[in-house]
């Protein structure tokens, strides 16, 4: 069993760099910068905004770019208490490990547990949202078909290895970029022909006035849209290593690929919605009067501006990108089981790695499984979409708070000066210690906690009743082990 201190979590994933032999516990050293940058934004998505754009935009009073821009700023502290950790204990499990290590085994298993919701219910949603595209495409199938032809493909693909789904994740991903990049072309080209709906301003100022309640009420909503760039640390046993075999390649690969994906993301929400806000034919004002009409709005913004042609376009784009969000997302999930298995929090089995393909090959499966039934569940629901998605959120957030605590545990109250292996860049002395170890995660915990008390009540009382199953677990496996201890 892997040691609950840093240096234990850190030295075993050092000791399996570059073996290649798929023994059991061990992850292949193969990922590079791109390929985890590419994991990070499938699971976001490029368009991500597409589908809460009227909802945001009606919602802030119009200033729907300055939304975004404040939500990124808001998860950068989430990013950057990743970048601190994943330093500490660059293993597969992301906060489930960092919490282990920072906070203890039962802080850990909590954290685990509640990622555990958010990366098996993350991936069902995009499997859904794929089904019913597709099906808008081909009405003769019926959505669940294709949402378990989607989680099928995407898993033969997980299973084959992480470098294989990689490069099918990257060809995805390029084609999302190609589409957005020809919405920005087709949108910039209307503006100089016929000039924009509204002021220019309009998108980071608002229509009638700035509102900062508003604009703070629309960010709790947009911070969902960055859920899954920290699966990128979820990879940090296969991120492979620099010249050399320096030891902390690896992890700082990881956390430059964190805080890159959350820019990257960023940058790419702002440009399309402040576009797409300049172009829209209804005031933000006329579309909270009609919320029926609010999930549509950005299609009905390219209909009106450019033509149907980009609009179905994007729709096959977001189709297609759904199902590889949801093929990042089975991945890391699949990493979370596997690390929580070999700790011997889940059955041991799921800790096992496929010789051949490198990968966690029974956590993958299982992960596939749990996420098939809740995909397939809700595409046989009217209702199945609106359900699914209003519990997704809990367990991340959830995770990220514990992920803060854990800087402030690590750094502050164990005072861990720097972290194990002689990694002497994360010092946590004086004013820059202070700020990076224990300002920076506690300005985190209150986004999350803000959000959190945002989120919906069906969310909340899903997300307490999942906290308490996890709780009754550990008290179990508590006593199990007090026993055979005894």
């Amino acid at each position: 069993m892997p040691g609950t201190g840093g240096s234990g979590a850190g030295g075993a994933a050092d000791g399996a760099a570059g073996r290649g032999s798929g023994a059991s516990g061990e992850l292949r050293r193969t990922l590079t910068f791109r390929d985890l940058l590419v994991y990070g934004l499938l699971f976001i998505a490029p368009m991500a905004p597409v589908g809460i754009f009227g909802t945001l935009e009606a919602t802030s009073h119009g200033a729907i770019t300055v939304v975004y821009l404040v939500a990124t700023v808001a998860m950068a502290f989430t990013a950057f208490s990743y970048a601190q950790m994943v330093r500490v204990a660059p293993r597969a499990g992301s906060v489930y490990t960092y919490a282990r290590v920072a906070l203890g085994e039962g802080a850990g298993f909590v954290a685990g547990w509640m990622a555990m919701l958010d990366y098996l219910l993350i991936p069902a949603v995009a499997y859904l949202f794929s089904g019913i595209a597709l099906h808008a495409l081909v009405p003769a199938v019926h959505p669940w078909v294709w949402t378990a032809l989607a989680v099928i493909v995407t898993t033969l693909l997980n299973l084959s290895g992480v470098r294989t789904a990689a490069r099918a994740g990257f060809a995805v991903l390029a084609m999302e970029i190609v589409v957005l990049t020809v919405f920005v072309v087709a949108a910039v080209a209307e503006l100089v022909a016929h000039g924009a709906q509204r002021d220019w301003a309009a998108p980071l100022t608002g229509e009638g006035g700035f509102s900062v309640g508003a604009v703070l009420s629309a960010v709790s909503v947009a911070v969902l849209s960055y859920l899954g760039f920290d699966a990128i640390a979820s990879f940090a046993e296969e991120a492979g290593g620099g010249p050399g075999g320096r030891a902390t390649a690896g992890p700082d690969r990881v956390a430059r690929a964190v805080l890159a994906c959350l820019v990257v993301a960023g940058v790419l929400f702002a440009v399309q919605t402040y576009l797409a806000a300049l172009l829209m034919p209804m005031s933000a004002a006329e579309l909270a009067a009609r919320p029926a009409e609010q999930g549509t709005a950005f299609y009905t913004t390219v209909d009106a501006a450019v033509g149907r042609w980009l609009h179905d376009l994007m729709a096959v784009s977001k189709a297609v990108g759904a199902a590889f969000a949801a093929l990042a997302g089975q991945a890391a999930a699949g990493r979370l089981l596997f690390a929580m298995a070999r700790d011997r929090r889940l059955p041991g089995a799921m800790s096992k790695v496929d010789a051949g393909s490198g990968t966690p090959r029974r956590a993958l499966l299982a992960a596939a499984l749990v996420t098939l039934v809740a995909a397939v569940g809700a595409a046989r629901r009217d209702d199945g979409l609106e359900q699914l998605s209003s519990i997704v959120n809990v367990g991340a957030l959830t995770a990220f708070g514990l992920l803060h605590a854990s800087v402030i545990g690590w750094f502050r109250l164990r005072g861990r000066g720097r972290p194990p292996a002689g990694r002497g860049r994360e010092a946590g002395g004086g004013r820059q210690g202070l700020l990076r170890h224990a300002v920076v995660p506690l300005l985190g915990l209150v986004v999350v906690a803000a959000v959190l008390v945002e989120a919906s009540g069906t969310a909340q009382l899903v997300g307490g009743v999942w906290l308490v199953a996890g709780l009754v677990v550990l008290a179990v496996q508590h006593g199990g082990r007090a026993r055979a201890g005894g």
